[in-house]
């Protein structure tokens, strides 16, 4: 049976180049990285020379970037740590209603300690209301995190203008920007934040290994106490092995920036288009146009979506219905719910993400097992009305 993974955003396989960077790292540069002797110097040399190489990507200083296990990792070190610093002068927090649970769930537990956090509306294609982020800043805020790219839908965010009303009142920006980064240009001062969340395993890169951004002079606390490592923000042996593949991944992935952005949209626009052209009844969920170029988000009216993603799969086609973090639900994506999708058809959502490995033959194979496997489901649902459209 043929295979076609299309659920890159979820994670992605980790490149050959990437694998041959990381092994010296198990066996032959094996030592810790706060060692003395020149095995663990050689590791230090390892660690340092990939945290040049990230800061170069994002156009940062090496001493502005820590890693960590990852995107949860760091969307929880920056949110928490510059709450709790900044709790002196107040403690209202912003985000928006369609970021990834790994942040909308570090505000909801910073709410159980008493901070106040504003969720801005955004429209039905997936960007924040600016208006309502204007009039949401307080005398007592001291942190917005908007995400770069959404995860769901891949609609990009205004972070520059959202950056600029940050900046006229003294107030950190994060962004989480998991999504995004090798995937578009990221560049820290083109953005205008002050902390930055990305992960490897989004650009080809190992699973449990991350970086935050933190831009100088930005006021944030450790969320781990031990040892000196990453300067005592992010305390732990380092994994060596994972940060070289992390920087060895994003490296690649700039590398191919211009030429994957233009190959993958293409792709894309091949599948929605075969979509619209062969399947009635069908949703485009984000921006049609201020999007990522590996992400399509289609509801199949009066079909629903894992009953879809089940018959893919016995095609040997892997997509997703969402975040894959919140598999499991029984509840619409939250996204498509602030986006104003109906809940009926946001239960018909597919999420494509394509990735390196992609052609137009998967494309075609896709097209073709959707075009026989959404007929035959929506004649099985007891609310499917041919006659009706969305």
């Amino acid at each position: 049976m043929r295979r076609v993974y299309l659920d890159n955003a979820a994670t992605s396989p980790v490149r050959r180049e990437v694998v041959e960077a990381m092994l010296p790292h198990f066996s032959e540069t094996m030592g810790n990285a706060s060692s003395l002797h020149m095995f663990g110097q050689r590791a230090k040399r390892a660690l340092e020379k990939a945290r040049q190489s990230v800061a170069s990507a994002l156009g940062a200083d090496l001493k502005e970037i820590y890693f960590t296990s990852g995107g949860t990792e760091s969307n929880n070190l920056a949110i928490k740590g510059v709450a709790r610093v900044n709790s002196d002068r107040g403690r209202h927090l912003i985000t928006s209603a369609i970021e990834h649970h790994a942040v909308l769930n570090t505000f909801r537990h910073l709410e159980t300690e008493g901070y106040q956090v504003t969720y801005l509306p955004v429209d039905d294609q997936g960007i924040v209301d600016l208006n309502a982020l204007e009039h949401s800043i307080r005398d007592d805020t001291i942190l917005i995190s908007i995400m770069l790219a959404n995860n769901e839908v891949g609609t990009i965010e205004p972070l520059f203008e959202i950056a600029a009303f940050a900046r006229r009142k003294g107030i950190p920006l994060h962004t989480d920007a998991v999504q995004a980064v090798g995937k578009m240009p990221v560049s820290v001062d083109d953005l205008g934040v002050n902390l930055l969340s990305l992960t490897a395993h989004k650009f080809y890169g190992p699973k449990g290994a991350g970086a935050l951004y933190v831009g100088h002079g930005t006021r944030i606390a450790p969320l781990l106490h031990g040892g000196h490592q990453e300067r005592t923000m992010r305390p732990g042996t380092e994994n060596i092995p994972g940060i070289v593949g992390l920087a060895t991944a994003l490296d690649l992935a700039c590398h191919d920036l211009d030429s994957e952005w233009a190959r993958l949209a293409g792709l894309r626009n091949r599948l929605e288009n075969g979509i619209r052209g062969r399947i009635q009844d069908i949703h485009l969920n984000g921006h049609p146009e201020s999007r990522l170029p590996n992400i399509l988000n289609m509801s199949f009216a009066r079909a629903e979506g894992e009953s879809l993603l089940l018959a893919l799969d016995l095609r040997g086609i892997a997509v997703s219905t969402g975040s894959a973090c919140a598999a499991g639900s029984t509840e619409p994506s939250h996204v498509l719910q602030a986006m104003g999708v109906d809940s009926l058809l946001a239960q018909g959502s597919l999420r494509f993400s394509l990735g390196r490995d992609n052609d137009e033959d998967d494309i075609d194979y896709v097209l073709d097992a959707l075009a026989e496997i959404v007929p035959r489901l929506r004649e099985l649902s007891p609310v499917y009305d041919p006659g009706a459209r969305t």
